[in-house]
């Protein structure tokens, strides 16, 4: 079994105040799970994987693989394998002399060796290029041949920090699928580090978004982005992201503008009784349409994306919207245009001191479509 556990974990730099990198980080990875870590830059998410390698001490909290505290074991010992953003490949090394690299320096015999490297490789797809050097491949290949040298190695743990980084956007989505597709056939534990939403989404079994060396929400891709558990989580997963509006809060519901959405009797309650003035109306682009009573947005800029466009705009308050539509049938900029909300179920209602989502936020009633629609 190799599940992962941070326990209370942090990693404090000095200074005046002293800098905590990652604060106090509680969570569990499953054996033969596919957790990413993912976060702006400075979240904390690349020490918290260093950490878990040996890479970083550990100021406060342990971390267990397997249930054996790994908090003091050098990173030799922790049977873990990384895959780096730089490949960190030898470059007077062949393919296969890469990928077999650590078990000679284990002692394994050079019958064992071969037999691990040709089955990495055919993994891989790597097979015919054993015998060329790092410099006659293309980023994609070095990339696959330092997940092969982690993978000839067996570890309980893979690690991988930003691996594919370095890669062009189509390449990265192909090489995605395959990181999935391996790890769901190894069956291998695996912590993988982001920056990239998308990847986070596509990839995870779960997703941990860090921001500050905090962890803000842990869950299935799917949960975070239907129910984001803070106005950071639901600005950051998705793309184009969230639209977020800080409104007044009066005793019927939201005021967008001229117009009341009337919202759920157990939200407004838990709204009232914190005292709140103000509210964040959250609504994502793809559950916004053009046309009907809606309320009046000037449209900025139209991106065309081949299977459909995202309409950026302002409302009368100069609230910033971004509206999915069909590639086909969109406005022109300058022009102005109606949104109406499609879904109330997808109005998301957050706390504006806090940033934390009142609970029942997504059980808006269906009679209020329209109105929340209105300034949407």
């Amino acid at each position: 079994m190799a599940e992962v556990t941070y326990d209370q974990a942090s990693r404090v730099y000095p200074g005046n105040p002293p800098v905590r990198a990652v604060d106090q980080l509680s969570l569990e990875i499953t054996d033969g799970e596919f957790l990413v870590l993912v976060g702006p830059s400075g979240s904390g998410k690349s020490t918290a994987l260093r950490m878990l390698a040996g890479l970083e001490d550990i100021n406060e909290g342990r971390i267990l693989i397997g249930g054996r505290d790994v908090t003091n074991v050098p990173p030799k010992n922790r049977d873990i394998a990384m895959v780096f953003q730089s490949y960190a490949l030898y470059p007077h090394m062949t393919v296969a002399e890469n990928m077999g690299f650590a078990l000679k320096l284990r002692g394994v015999s050079k019958p064992e060796i071969a037999a691990k490297v040709r089955e990495a490789a055919g993994l891989l797809d790597l097979e015919k290029y054993l015998d060329r050097k790092p410099k006659a491949l293309s980023g994609g290949q070095r990339q696959r041949v330092a997940m092969g040298r982690a993978i000839v190695r067996e570890p309980s743990v893979f690690l991988m920090d930003e691996p594919l980084s370095n890669l062009d956007a189509k390449l990265r989505v192909e090489t995605r699928a395959n990181i999935a597709e391996l790890q769901a056939r190894l069956g291998t534990t695996t912590v993988y580090v982001t920056h990239d939403q998308v990847e986070a989404m596509t990839m995870g079994h779960r997703v941990a978004v860090l921001k500050d060396g905090v962890l803000q929400q842990c869950d299935t891709p799917r949960t975070l982005y239907d129910k984001p558990a803070n106005v950071f989580v639901a600005g950051f997963m998705g793309s184009p992201a969230m639209n977020l509006l800080t409104v007044p809060l009066v005793a019927e519901g939201a005021k967008l503008g001229d117009t009341t959405v009337a919202l759920p009797r157990d939200v407004l309650s838990e709204a009232h009784s914190l005292g709140l003035k103000e509210i964040v109306f959250g609504v994502r682009p793809e559950n916004i349409t053009l046309g009907g009573e809606g309320v009046p947005v000037t449209v900025d800029l139209v991106e065309e994306l081949g299977a459909d466009s995202f309409v950026h705009g302002h409302g009368p308050d100069g609230d910033r919207l971004v509206i999915r539509t069909e590639a086909r049938v969109h406005p022109t900029s300058g022009a102005t245009v109606r949104a109406s909300v499609t879904d109330a179920e997808h109005i998301h209602v957050f706390n504006a001191e806090t940033g934390e989502r009142l609970q029942s936020s997504a059980e808006v009633p269906a009679d209020s479509v329209q109105v929340a629609g209105a300034q949407a």
